[in-house]
């Protein structure tokens, strides 16, 4: 064996650079669309999470606020004045609705009061439906993101392993410090994937139980309410 042969063997390969900006420059071009989209559905994924946590801790605080307004023995009437002058949400939504529709029962003149209850349910149900959909509004994104998320990363990297091949082939070279490089930028398309991913089911399952939860306190009131308003219909009929 030739000693020059030896000695260039013998000499360290040079060290190739896998950091994860130079991962991203050295990736194929299809396989920096996978990640660039993976980390925009990532930001968007935590901006709803910031998003709703806001939101469903402003209904939370809502909801106990009127909830002690209506229980304090404060009159119907005037709660209702007080509410329906300013946008409602939530609980209170429910409650101005079905005293709108008890008012204007009433202010009509019917001399029957055969279908009221039925009416007031019905309104009651219509503006709970209106709030669960505006709680639930862009969770079918989080969800999305959840579950194709590792698959599209995915994709970018059987991508990118396909074209570190090629590369192999066409240089004829095996070797780790020629091997490594490319599949390392694969698998970096795999990992933004699980990132993005990960976070998404997680918010998904905590807010939508969230939904769940708020969702059954207003039935719950919508019920009270009901059965309340029952009574005076009776008292009145």
């Amino acid at each position: 064996m030739n000693p020059a042969d030896v000695a260039q063997a013998a000499l360290p390969l040079p060290s190739a650079n896998v950091s994860l900006i130079a991962l991203f420059l050295q990736a194929h071009w299809l396989v920096k669309c996978v990640m660039l989209g993976l980390l925009s559905c990532s930001v968007w994924v935590w901006a709803i999470a910031i998003d709703k946590t806001l939101l469903y801790s402003r209904s939370r605080r809502s909801m106990d606020r009127f909830e002690q307004a209506f229980w304090s023995g404060e009159s119907i009437e005037d709660l209702y004045r007080s509410l329906s002058a300013k946008p409602t949400h939530s609980m209170a939504a429910c409650f101005v609705a079905a005293m709108r529709e008890w008012k204007r029962s009433f202010e009509s003149h019917a001399r029957s009061f055969a279908g009221l209850q039925m009416r007031i349910e019905k309104v009651m149900n219509v503006s709970i439906a209106r709030e669960i959909e505006r709680l639930e509004r862009r969770l079918l994104v989080l969800a999305t993101v959840g579950s194709a998320g590792p698959f599209v990363g995915l994709f970018g990297t059987v991508w990118g392993i396909m074209s570190s091949f090629q590369s192999i082939a066409a240089s004829k070279n095996t070797s780790l410090a020629v091997v490594a490089p490319g599949i390392a930028e694969a698998l970096f398309a795999t990992a933004i994937g699980l990132i993005a991913a990960i976070p998404a089911t997680i918010f998904y399952n905590k807010f939508t139980s969230e939904v769940n939860r708020q969702a059954q306190r207003l039935e719950g009131f919508a019920d009270e309410f009901s059965a309340i308003l029952s009574r005076q219909i009776d008292e009145r009929a």
